[in-house]
Formats: C-alpha cells, structure tokens, sequence
C-alpha cells in the first residue's frame, strides 16, 4: 500500500475530521495521502475541504483532497473508510430523544449509548452503517471500516449481523481519556502508567492500573473514601467504591447506564453526584457553535489553524497497517471472532460474557490489521453490570436483525434506567411515541402500528 486511499464518511463532522487529518498527515507515510471527504450536506462538506487544505499546509503534507456528496466516488477503492456520522442529526432526532421521554418523567444526561435514547439512536444507525457497509463490499470489499459513531457496541453488533464481510473496528477515546483523568487525579504523568482495560464500550474497567510496578488501586479508594475526588467525577468514584474498579466513561454517561443515579423523585441524588441532566443537548448546541467560529477563521486565509496530534487511535490504525510497525489499540470487536476466511476464531476474548456481544479489548495492529487481545475471565461482579447492558443491546439489534418491533419494547422494558423510572405501560406507550416520532429515520417495519 503506497498511497492509502482514506475515505471520511460524514465528513462534515468538521471539528472531529479536522483532528483525525492533522492526526493522519502528521505522519510521513501518510502526508501523500488519497483523502476522500464524504458528507450529505454541502455546506459543512465545503468547510471540512477548507480545513483539510490548511490542516495539510499547518503539518506541511502534500495531499489529494477531493470532497463529494456522491458515497461512490468517496468509497471507490478506499483502503480505509473512517465513519462519524450522525443520522437524524441534533434536530431533530438527538432532541426528540430528549424531549419525548421528559413528558413522561424520564430525564437523561446524554442519551447516545443506551436507555431509551440509545435504543432509538441505534435503530436510526445501523440500517445507514449496513447501507454504507453494502456499498464497501461492491467497491472496497478489503478496506477496514473504522466506526467512530454511537450507540458502538449495538453498532458494531449489528454490522456484524448484518454485514459481516467488512471488517470492522469500534474506535472510542473513553480509555486513554479516563487513563490520563486519573493520572491528573494521582499526581502522575499519565505516560507512565500501565494499564490493562476490557469490557464493553463505555462500560469496561481497568483491570490493571499501576505506575512503575505500583498498583494504583489502593490510592485511587483512598481519594474514593476521602471525598477528595473532582466534584464532575462522583458517579465514577462512587462505583469504584462499590466494585473495586474504575470504569472507562465519563460520570454523566455512566449515570444513565445503571438504576442509581437518576431518580424523578429524588433531586438529592441528582444533587449529591453531581449529575448533569440534558448534557448532550448543551454540547450539541456548543458544537454547532464552535463549527461556526471556525467557519467565520477560515474565511482569513492569514489566521492560523492550530494543529495538535489527539489521542485518537484512528491514525496509529492506519500508520501500523500501512508501515508495519506495531502498535496497542483499544478496540470495539465481537467477543467471538471469526477468521477473515468466515470460519470461526479462536474462542472468546472475555469468557464470562456472551459470544455474540461486541467487546472493547486491547489489540495488536500491524500489516496484518487488528488483532483482539484474549483476556478471559473478568471479575464477576463485573461482567454481571455489563450483562445488564448487554441485554438492551441485544434486543435491540435483534430487532433490526428480525424486523420484529416488539424486541424494541423488550429492550426499553430491560432497560437499567428506564425500568427503574416507568412503569410497562409506560414504557409501552412512551416506545411507540419516540417510533412515531422517528418514522423518517428508521426501517418501516420497525416504525409503530397506526
């Protein structure tokens, strides 16, 4: 592979594509780069050409950019396919998520992974993932999907269902970011740490964390038991307490994945951990807004765009594959792996959780591509937390697998959070509203009964 052909899909996330270019051509290797910038809507498409221009003079590359609304021409021949879409968009979609639950007393903080918000984002995407997906087997049957979008496990599950012949890895940055979060918390450069990560996405758990041969459990439940922790993080602490382990994502995520947290008739607890309702929406709004300030700088060719190298393990991906040199990533697989040939792998990468759920494992990238980590038995009390996520995820792909809606209703009904709010018939009629709501974005048969 002399010159990677590497296809952005949703290219008009500009703010995120700008750093996984600066990331990309900051690499010798890389900076001749085929980049192929994809997006539906041609406005933010022309911003993220822009950028790509001046991120590639910032690092001093020197390569092709072409930019399209044709998915064809984007994926024709692409060695890499690097996903960021957002179907359905912060509206309407992200906020009818938000809004409809509220009316019957169900709050959420970011609503993109799982509950009742999850469930609905994953129904909306995986149909447009195994759509680009189809298109990657006519025209880039070997390119390695990179998948970047949420809900990632249910994601990464239902592509493995319903497209199986691509490969594809779930990339996330919950794991370096956490990592260096509790460096900071400990007084440690977070370079020095060695770490051992694995579980599900947004739900897996160091199960090694030590610096110089220190294991750095025993300082991180003092900073627990002290009260001593970042007022933005009491969630996580909390739970550290509870399972003796740290979890990957944010406090506000966590939040909504468990019964514990938010309660419709307890604003103490909302008070006492510090959890942000209606998180993802003011983000949402903040993006939109920084994605007009930075088109506004682009209209000076004389303002400088400041490229830094991000934590994403997109461009390490690719530079390992394309130069051979090896690296460890964190990566969203199926527990049960198959051979590229389709026969099966070699067992289960975490032994205690099911075969068919998707995994977030450490694994091995070179020529040879990514190659998952076995890591066996996980502590119980873990994996029985994960199984109650698991279980929502489940559904909900086998929903989109069958066509069968009432896997929808089984998913909302296990959900942690949203069972422990709403009772079925609540449930039941709140389902069939966000169904109705969500008609244009997800399969007919899926959408509800008139």
């Amino acid at each position: 592979m002399t010159t990677p052909k590497i296809a952005f899909v949703g290219a008009g996330s500009t703010v995120f594509a700008k750093n996984l270019l600066g990331d990309i051509l900051s690499y010798p290797e890389l900076a001749g780069a085929d980049i192929r910038l994809f997006d539906i809507n041609q406005e933010r498409l022309d911003v993220t050409e822009q950028v790509a221009h001046r991120v590639a003079k910032a690092v001093s590359a020197a390569p092709t950019v072409s930019a399209t609304t044709d998915r064809v021409r984007a994926l024709d021949g692409a060695d890499f396919v690097i996903n960021m879409i957002q179907v359905g968009g912060y509206e309407p979609a992200t906020v009818t998520d938000f809004e409809v639950p509220k009316k019957y007393g169900l709050r959420q903080t970011i609503a993109d992974t799982l509950g009742i918000g999850g469930i609905m984002r994953g129904l909306r995407t995986v149909p447009v993932l195994v759509d680009i997906s189809r298109d990657m087997e006519r025209l880039c049957p070997d390119a390695l999907h990179l998948n970047y979008v949420n809900p990632m496990a249910m994601n990464v599950w239902g592509l493995a269902r319903l497209s199986p012949r691509i490969k594809t890895v779930g990339l996330c940055h919950s794991v370096q970011h956490t990592a260096g979060e509790l460096a900071t918390d400990l007084g440690l450069p977070v370079e020095e740490i060695d770490y051992l990560c694995a579980g599900i996405n947004h739900v897996a758990f160091y199960l090694k964390f030590e610096h110089r041969g220190e294991d750095l459990y025993p300082r991180l439940m003092e900073l627990a038991e002290s009260g001593r922790v970042p007022e933005w993080n009491r969630v996580r602490y909390e739970m550290l307490r509870r399972l003796g382990y740290f979890v990957t994502e944010s406090s506000e995520h966590f939040s909504e994945y468990t019964p514990y947290f938010i309660k419709h008739d307890r604003p103490d607890l909302i008070e006492k951990f510090n959890v942000p309702l209606d998180e993802y929406p003011r983000r949402c709004v903040s993006q939109i807004g920084n994605w007009r300030e930075l088109q506004a700088k682009l209209q000076d060719p004389n303002e400088p765009l400041e490229v830094r190298r991000s934590v994403e393990y997109g461009s390490l991906i690719i530079h390992s594959m394309v130069t051979g040199q090896p690296r460890v990533v964190y990566g969203n697989v199926m527990n049960s792996p198959v051979n590229p040939d389709g026969t099966p792998g070699h067992g289960k990468l975490i032994s205690n959780l099911p075969d068919e759920c998707a995994v977030e494992v450490p694994c091995l990238v070179d020529k040879q591509g990514i190659q998952p980590t076995r890591i066996g038995r996980i502590p119980p009390q873990l994996a029985g937390l994960m199984q109650t996520n698991i279980n929502v995820q489940a559904l909900t792909v086998e929903a989109l697998v069958t066509g069968n809606r009432e896997h929808i209703y089984h998913a909302a009904m296990l959900d942690p959070h949203t069972s422990a709010e709403l009772d079925l018939d609540q449930i039941w009629a709140l389902t069939t509203d966000l169904l109705a709501q969500h008609g244009d974005f997800i399969p007919e048969e899926l959408q509800a009964a008139d």
